[in-house]
């Protein structure tokens, strides 16, 4: 296993921990509060040459775009005016590497009520999806696209980085759930792989 004198990380990498820290499992976070905390992580990789009291936000705007790319992970999803969002690659790489990080600020973005209220009720109507009921009762080869649609909240309306993002979000957040998780990877094949009952 390697230790924290073992690990490099690359600039790409270290971008998607500050997504990562910065609440990116389940909303979009902007370009710049992305550039201050990596720059936290760390400093100096991250400035101006000249004047390195200044972020240069053009080289972590290049590098989040690295970790866009499937050579380098495909860790994020997402854009400079949009925000990033991490994918389901990037959320195993966050917690396989933030251990390593010693010495660093681990501090991560608060969850706020209204996050958690979501969480609940998010949690409490996939539980009563059909899609979940098919699940616990051994019947998963019977779940059609729509209800895996229905599951995630996506329909022919939404496309692009919309149906992406909705995913993601509910992947992120309820991929280790116990009873959720196996479902969501589940549905998440249904619905990437245009399966339909």
């Amino acid at each position: 296993m390697r230790t924290p004198k073992d690990i490099s990380l690359a600039n790409h990498e270290i971008v998607t921990l500050a997504a990562y820290l910065l609440g990116g499992e389940t909303q979009r976070v902007d370009t710049e509060d992305i550039a201050i905390k990596a720059n936290a992580l760390a400093p100096g990789r991250f400035t101006w040459r000249k004047y390195l009291d200044q972020i240069n936000i053009e080289t972590v705007r290049a590098f989040l775009s690295d970790a866009k790319k499937p050579k380098n992970g495909r860790y994020l999803a997402g854009a400079g005016k949009e925000g990033w969002i991490l994918t389901g690659a990037g959320m195993a790489f966050a917690k396989q590497h933030l251990s390593f990080l010693t010495g660093a600020d681990l501090s991560r973005k608060a969850t706020s009520a209204k996050e958690r209220n979501w969480q609940r009720r998010e949690r409490d109507r996939m539980l009563a999806s059909s899609a979940f009921a098919k699940f616990t009762a051994g019947s998963q080869d019977t779940i059609s696209r729509q209800e895996a649609e229905s599951f995630f909240r996506v329909d022919a309306y939404v496309t692009g980085g919309a149906r992406e993002e909705k995913i993601l979000r509910t992947k992120n957040t309820f991929g280790d759930d116990p009873d959720l998780g196996p479902l969501i990877a589940l549905l998440e094949s249904i619905i990437t792989k245009g399966r339909s009952q």
